[in-house]
């Protein structure tokens, strides 16, 4: 059993050894449902689908919702 210095080093080598681990396994699921959302900053004023850019939201709103007047921010799209 080690003690005083020798165990604070290995203590600093067994988390470093996690932290090479863990950055090989890449991110959670949960870490990547976060980043995936912020990505989603456009919404439907219809259906509330949420989009990543307004070009897309375009696509969406002329596919699904053809009979609905266009909102004045994808006019200029």
């Amino acid at each position: 059993m080690a003690r005083g210095h020798q165990k604070i080093q290995s203590q600093a080598k067994a988390s470093e050894k996690q932290a090479k681990i863990k950055k090989q396994q890449g991110h959670s699921a949960n870490d990547q449902k976060k980043a995936a959302q912020k990505a989603l900053v456009f919404v439907c004023a219809v259906c509330k689908s949420q989009m990543p850019d307004p070009k897309t939201y375009k696509q969406h709103f002329e596919n699904k919702h053809p009979k609905n007047d266009m909102p004045e921010e994808l006019k200029e799209v």
